[in-house]
């Protein structure tokens, strides 16, 4: 921290940390960076739709159930689609396997890159009407030809 400001000006996000690891491997194509920073994006969304969700009324059941039995909430459903357009889109993956979905997720072929994402979009959901902690929680994986 500057002496003499009580905020540091100088902070490291997510994005600066990444961009300067990848700068250490002259080889990276920075695919990996821009999967990172979909994954960040869609995030940030959810985070921001958790904090609205009253004003919004997307607290609740959304009538249906996923992949492990759950009742899925309405903010469950949101951010799925939130995880599956952002990464879908980000032409770095080619397969997106959800908790919340029966089936995996294979990308468009136009869309389509080297990675395979796991993912729960909203980890702890079933508590969140408690003010409980949650979270998502995601794992890479490079495809092996």
């Amino acid at each position: 921290m500057s002496s003499g400001q009580p905020i540091d000006t100088d902070c490291i996000t997510l994005t600066r940390f990444v961009l300067e690891e990848q700068r250490k491997f002259p080889k990276a194509t920075g695919d990996l960076t821009q999967l990172l920073n979909a994954i960040l994006t869609a995030i940030k969304a959810i985070s921001s739709a958790v904090r609205k969700a009253g004003i919004h009324r997307l607290y609740g059941i959304s009538g249906s159930s996923n992949a492990t039995g759950d009742a899925v909430k309405k903010l469950d459903v949101l951010a799925n689609d939130l995880f599956i357009n952002m990464l879908s889109s980000s032409y770095t993956c080619c397969i997106l396997v959800s908790e919340e979905n029966d089936t995996v997720i294979e990308v468009e072929d136009k869309f389509k890159g080297k990675y395979i994402v796991c993912f729960d979009p909203l980890d702890g959901s079933s508590n969140i009407d408690c003010l409980v902690s949650i979270g998502s929680i995601f794992g890479i994986y490079k495809k092996t030809k």
